[in-house]
């Protein structure tokens, strides 16, 4: 779950920064990490309503080329 925490920052400070309300976030997890392991971040953007103002982004971890942590994340981005 430690893991889990670097999505807030991901979307606090990168996707899509400031002005955003984290709603929700899904988790699956495939594999363990372990303290001074490196691991990758990653967000990609698959959906946007301009109703809603809401953006669905896929987060994953990856450590050693392989996945080991996959979820959605649900944001609204607010003015």
């Amino acid at each position: 779950m430690m893991l889990a925490s670097f999505f807030s920052r991901l979307v606090g400070m990168h996707i899509p920064g400031k002005n955003s309300l984290y709603m929700s976030q899904s988790l699956k997890f495939f594999s363990p990490c372990y303290s001074g392991e490196h691991i990758i971040v990653e967000g990609i953007v698959n959906a946007k309503s301009n109703a809603t103002k809401i953006i669905t982004i896929e987060t994953n971890i990856f450590k050693n080329n392989k996945k080991i942590i996959t979820g959605e994340a649900k944001v609204m981005v607010r003015k």
